[in-house]
Order: structure tokens, then sequence, then C-alpha cells
């Protein structure tokens, strides 16, 4: 078993993590840079060390530091959360071969899956299905307008190497196309270091749905069930809710049997999503693989009672899964609002001093963040401060709770998000579940 995790992240998923150690009696040591010194992590871990100063990547970033701070506090474990690290396939490799437990898939994994193209190819070959596009990256621009034009517009371009909507270009005419191209190369190159990108159909008006993966290091995978997250804000999720409330059984079911076999392709081992596009006509597609845990994971936690990171932990440990496949019943509907420090019509960062906190209650509330009274939000990090999540038995009921919650919600002397978020929870077409990935573009709020 693990004894001592170092817990290589900061913010409300740092005190998640530790939540879960704690519970599993292992311990805990929080990393952190010099202006996170009054974390809340900080201060409820069994130890802390300094790694750094404020810019992440001289600390959040800082493998060496991270190492040295395993090293000197005798953990025999690194958890790298999300972000920062999570999907570094040299920073696994690092802790590996420093006889350290990286509680996360394997450095091959996240290579396989983090590379879009070698991730489709894998997909493919398990049975699951990838929208038209290319098997390789695009060369050049005359190259991507003989692709789109043999696709049919509108195509997308995706950096292959990308995430979080950086490098990622819709193109609906040939005309637009090479500037577009320019600019996804372009940001691919500054973003992850590697400029290539490729091409494949763009699905108009698409639900953004995602499967849930446990796997453990002996063959074992199931799922826990699927999230929708398609109200976004230029590719950034900004609320999910679970179960997706359009989903017919039958696809739910192969969806499942998808993701389990897209994760059974890599021999992964460990928590993981598989993310797809789902049509008008309950067709799904193959988007990504997030090699790590979610922000959004306890949606699936409120309505499965299968704790995420208490699994993750053990599958590093070399446990067995806990559950088989018939062991997961989906029980009621959850959502999660993730509420950041910024300005609700703008979204610009507001970081700044909390000088007034108060967070909701009552049946089926939850609220994981790690942020008080007095808390000052820095500006160098995510904006991300809290996410709050709720749990009924219906959508509809889901709804009122979250509304209700929100009402309840005091954060004073910055602004922030949760105005935006009472919006949403009070439009017609969201209550209706009228939602894709544009449903922020074309509807006012």
């Amino acid at each position: 078993m693990i004894h001592k995790v170092v817990i290589a992240n900061r913010g409300e998923i740092a005190l998640r993590i530790l939540r879960a150690c704690k519970e599993l009696g292992i311990k805990t040591v929080a990393v952190h840079s010099d202006v996170d010194s009054e974390a809340l992590h900080v201060k409820l871990a069994d130890q802390s060390v300094c790694i750094g100063p404020a810019p992440s990547i001289d600390s959040y970033l800082n493998m060496k530091a991270i190492i040295s701070a395993a090293e000197v506090t005798d953990a025999d474990a690194i958890h790298p959360g999300y972000g920062f690290l999570s999907e570094n396939a040299e920073f696994a490799d690092i802790c590996n071969n420093c006889g350290l437990t990286f509680i996360g898939p394997t450095a091959e994994n996240m290579r396989l899956m983090g590379d879009k193209i070698s991730a489709r190819q894998t997909v493919t070959s398990a049975g699951v299905p990838i929208l038209p596009g290319t098997k390789d990256g695009v060369p050049n621009v005359e190259e991507a307008v003989r692709i789109a034009g043999e696709i049919g517009y509108p195509v997308i371009i995706k950096a292959t190497a990308g995430g979080g909507g950086r490098g990622m270009k819709i193109v609906h005419s040939p005309a637009s196309l090479p500037n577009a191209f320019a600019a996804a190369r372009s940001e691919a190159q500054s973003g992850f270091g590697n400029p290539e990108v490729y091409i494949e159909k763009y699905c108009e008006r698409p639900r953004h749905v995602e499967i849930q993966i446990l796997a453990d290091k002996h063959g074992h995978v199931i799922h826990l069930g699927e999230r929708d997250c398609s109200i976004q804000r230029r590719h950034q999720k900004l609320i999910e809710e679970a179960p997706c409330a359009i989903l017919p059984d039958d696809v739910r079911q192969r969806m499942g049997d998808c993701a389990v076999a897209a994760a059974k392709a890599v021999n992964y081992s460990s928590v993981g999503t598989i993310e797809f596009l789902l049509d008008a006509n309950n067709d799904f597609y193959f988007m990504e693989m997030n090699t790590r845990v979610q922000v959004e994971h306890p949606v699936t936690e409120m309505i499965t009672g299968v704790d995420i990171i208490k699994e993750q932990i053990l599958a590093a440990a070399g446990e067995e899964l806990r559950f088989k496949q018939e062991d997961i019943k989906i029980n009621g509907h959850a959502i999660e609002c993730r509420i950041n420090a910024e300005d609700p019509e703008k979204f610009t960062p507001c970081p700044g001093l909390i000088n007034g906190y108060h967070t909701p209650g009552g049946l089926g509330v939850r609220v994981d963040s790690a942020v008080y009274d007095q808390y000052k939000v820095l500006p160098h990090y995510d904006s991300m401060i809290a996410k709050l999540i709720v749990h009924a038995e219906t959508r509809e009921e889901a709804i009122k709770r979250m509304s209700r919650a929100l009402d309840e919600y005091l954060i004073e002397g910055i602004k922030t998000t949760i105005s935006f978020h009472q919006k949403i929870m009070n439009n017609k077409e969201f209550i209706e579940g009228d939602i894709d990935t544009g449903f922020l573009e074309r509807v006012k709020i």
C-alpha cells in the first residue's frame, strides 16, 4: 500500500486528494509556491514543502523541486491532480525512475492517447467510431485545402497535441481555411511546442458527452456512466451534469462499451475519461481521451456513490478494482457549476481578497473549494475557485436545487460567475434540455 503522497497541485483538487488520502490512512505532503503558503491544503496536510516562487514554471511545473520534496519527506507516491504535470509522460517516467508511484496511468498511456492522431488510430482499431478525417498530421495548407474539399465543409482543424480549445479552428468555407490553418499551427506551437495539426469533419450542434473509466493493473476496466459537458465557452467547460438527459439506453450501452474497449486497447490502468461528440441523430464519435482525473468528476461520484480519487489511488497501489460493471448503478441526477473569480459579463479574471464567504448547504449540496474568508485569490493561477455540485432524484429537481444553492452562495470582495450560473439555471432552453456545445453562442444569457 502507498504510505505517503506528495500532492503536486493546488486549490480544490489538492484538497480533494488530501481528503481521500486521509480516509485511506495515507499521510500527505503539500507542495506549494511561496505565495501559496496560506492555502488550505497546506494547512491541513501532514507536511508541507515550498517548491519555488509564484510562476507555475518555477513551482508547480518544477519537476526537480517536486521530486526533491518527495525525497526529503520520505514520500513513496505523487498525485498530480489535473492540469500542471498530470498528463506529462516525462514526469511519470521520472517518478518511476526515482522509485515513486505516479498516481495516474503509465507514461506510455499518456503518450499514446495524448497525441490525437495516434489516439484516433488506436480507438479505431478497437471499433470505436470517429469522425471522418486525416489519419496523420497535415503538412501544409495546400494539402489542407485538398483534404477539406474531400471531407466536405464545415471542418475543424485541431492540434495533435492539443487540449482546452487551443490550436482548434472551425472552417466553414475554402476561403477561410488558409488563415485558420496558419492560426491553428501557430497556437499549437506556442501552446504545446508542436505545430502539427490534423483535420476532421465538424459536427454541428453536438453535445459533449464523456464516459468515466476506472481501470486497474490487472486488466479490469469498467465505466461509471456518462457526463454531459455541453455548456462551454470557447471550448472551456462551465457546467457539467450526469447522466446525459437525452441519451437513449441503447446508445448509453454502446457508448460505455466503446469507452471500455478504447481503454483496454491501450492496457489502461487508472481513472480516465473517453470524450465523445453526440449528434442530433444520437450517433457518437470519439473526440479524445483525458488520461487524468477530470474537474467534473464529482457529478459522477454523486450519481454512483463511487469515490473516484480513492479508486485512482488504490489502482496505482496495485489493488484490483473493488467493483464490477454490474455493481455500478446510476441514481438520480447531478449538476456541477464551476465558480470562477471572473467578471461574469466579460469573463476576465478578478483576483483579490475574499472578505465575506458563506457556502450553501442542505440535502444534496456539495462544495469543492479551497477558499475561505480572508483568502486572497491569486492572479498567477487558474481562476476557478470552487465547484458547486448538487444531486437530486430528477434533472428538474437538480436544476431547482442548484438555483437555490447559488442564491445561498456568498463570496464578497471579488467578482465571481455565480450570477452567470443563476441565469443559466433559469434559462428556458437549458431547463428543457435543448443544449449543445454552441449553446452560449446562440442563446443570450
